[in-house]
Parts: C-alpha cells; structure tokens; sequence
C-alpha cells in the first residue's frame, strides 16, 4: 500500500526547515535532531526531524542557483 507521508531528506539532499524557513544541505542526525548546513556554508543548525521537508522545485531552484552564484564569486 502507498503512503502519502513525504520522506525526509537524506544526508547531501537540500532540505526546508519549516520551523525557521531556511533551506540547506543535510549533514547527518544526532540527539534525535537533523542537522542542517546553510548551502553557502557555515554554521549547521539543529532542526526537529518532524520540521524537515523537501524544498518546493521553486525553493529548490532558487537554493541551486544560490550555490553556482556564490561557486562563480570564488572562481570555481
């Protein structure tokens, strides 16, 4: 039987933490948290797993093309 439920972004997936509107890189789980990495690096935050979903494809676009401009201002 299908289920309906969204499943939760794994490790190297983008992901919405909806709690805080943010959007970044999974990094891994620990103490029953997501941890998530802003896609410009930095600073990984702590999110509840029920508040971890995947970006809209707007959200998501927006994040990737983020991510290529902040590569091309480091000359990568």
């Amino acid at each position: 039987m299908a289920s309906n439920q969204q499943t939760r972004p794994g490790i190297g997936e983008l992901a919405k933490d909806s709690a805080r509107d943010r959007i970044g890189i999974v990094m891994g789980e620990a103490g029953g948290r997501v941890q998530i990495r802003p896609i410009s690096g930095g600073t990984e935050w702590d999110a509840m797993p029920d508040n971890v979903v995947a970006p809209s494809a707007r959200e998501e676009l927006s994040a990737r093309l983020a991510m290529k401009n902040g590569d091309s201002r480091d000359g990568l």
